[in-house]
């Protein structure tokens, strides 16, 4: 099974001080930035939209396509900006690549900056990871001092200032218009659109989002060409990508592998799932995806075949459980945790995550009443396209899934107790003293 890895942005991760400047350049680091600057900006815009690489954020917008929308007779400043607000539940393929390879995102972010006509970038990153901010300072402070960047770019002429922003906690924070807000100090709420950031984002100026590992990935399109790329994935979705596996699997971890790739042969990967036990059902993309069960686990990874499943490759956090797990228990924790995460800006999301919570811990204890199941039903229906942002609709995403393919569970909890259906130990990955419910 191993020849279904294309280590790419993952192939220097085990490596010894695989984060150093001078390890990264003896891998060919920071070649693609040379062969970028010789070449148009515009070039480098088509180059990307030839490649098809789409966002590895969540939405798969194309890239290069999203880069040609900022006007460029636009007077004010042009701004880049990484989304390193990884805070998805069961996301973590960012973090682990700017611990290990911080300079693959550096030069991903002098590349692409280029191509926009940038000469101010930001990453954002989550303020719980300290040492993946330290280690980004690091890389930073290293470009500048080899002269990568700064004034004059290896006498090219070309500018770029690169600044690490430690976000300050809020998982809205990771939807790109709230983001902005707290870049500009302001509290992180999503924005109403139009106008669209790349007309009017950071401070009013034309500015570009990206996710750490879309911009991660430029440097390797740079230096192998669109067709290459190209080569790897599906029809429409194309390269390599890092898929996330965690739960009940013998081997948890980030495999990176092409776009298609199915879930049965990335739990073989990741070593099968527990002995003696059977997958019940798993998160495509992190808990904002709706859920699927055994019966997708021959589907391609990918956009496409995400979305005729009814759900979203989102982050490609696959976290997966067996049949030792209540899904009312887990739909529970997934609601608990948006009701505590939205901003409170819209009343659909502030008040409907606050009362699926109400209505979820009955349907744990067991003491949800006849038609509670539809009731829970109607309030996602109130709830979901009718806020600002997608948190909302990730939660409704989580409750509306697990009861189309797990109704009766919900059913039984008019009557009996979700933990004498699943005890908690049983699907608990380290034990745990005292109840565990």
């Amino acid at each position: 099974m191993t020849d279904l890895l294309t280590p790419v942005l993952s192939e220097q991760w085990g490596e010894p001080n695989s984060w150093k400047l001078a390890r990264y350049e003896a891998t060919g680091g920071y070649r693609a930035m040379r062969t970028a600057l010789t070449m148009q900006p515009v070039d480098l815009v088509n180059l990307v939209k030839d490649a098809n690489l789409r966002g590895r954020g969540g939405a798969g917008f194309p890239t290069g396509m999203k880069w040609s929308f900022v006007p460029q007779d636009n007077p004010n400043p042009k701004y880049l900006v990484v989304n390193a607000d990884e805070s998805e539940p069961g996301t973590c393929k960012d973090i682990p690549l700017m611990m290990a390879t911080p300079h693959t995102l550096v030069e991903g972010i002098i590349v692409s900056a280029y191509a926009i006509n940038c000469h101010t970038a930001f990453i954002y990153c989550r303020g719980e990871v300290l040492h993946v901010i330290r280690r980004l300072q690091q890389a930073v402070r290293e470009a500048y001092a080899a002269g990568y960047l700064g004034k004059n770019i290896l006498g090219t002429g070309y500018d770029l200032d690169i600044i690490v922003h430690a976000g300050a906690g809020a998982y809205i924070c990771g939807e790109e218009t709230a983001l902005l807000d707290s870049l500009e100090g302001r509290r992180g709420q999503p924005r109403l659109r139009p106008p669209f950031p790349a007309v009017a984002g950071l401070y009013a100026s034309p500015t570009v989002v990206n996710n750490v590992e879309s911009i991660s990935s430029v440097p390797a399109i740079v230096n192998h060409g669109a067709e290459w790329f190209q080569s790897m994935g599906t029809e429409k979705s194309k390269g390599f990508t890092l898929y996330s596996l965690s739960g009940h699997i013998k081997t948890p971890g980030q495999f990176e592998a092409p776009m298609g790739v199915t879930l049965r042969e990335l739990i073989e990967l990741g070593g099968g799932m527990r002995d003696g036990h059977e997958l019940k059902f798993f998160t495509p993309g992190g808990s904002s995806t709706p859920i699927l069960t055994p019966e997708h686990l021959d589907l391609p990874m990918d956009y496409e075949g995400m979305a005729a499943a009814g759900s979203m490759l989102g982050t490609k956090a696959l976290q997966i459980f067996d049949d030792t797990t209540s899904v009312v228990r887990t739909t529970l924790r997934f609601v608990e945790f948006y009701k505590h995460e939205s901003c409170g800006k819209c009343t659909p999301c502030r008040e409907g995550t606050w009362w699926l919570v109400q209505l979820l811990m009955k349907f744990e204890a067991g003491t949800a009443m006849e038609g509670d199941v539809d009731k829970l039903l109607d309030i996602c229906d109130n709830i979901g396209g009718r806020s600002f942002c997608a948190l909302a609709d990730g939660a409704v995403a989580a409750v509306t899934s697990a009861v189309r393919h797990f109704r009766s569970e919900f059913e039984a909890g008019y009557h009996t107790p979700a933990w004498e259906l699943f005890p908690y130990e049983k699907s608990a990955l380290f034990a745990a003293e005292g109840d565990v419910r």
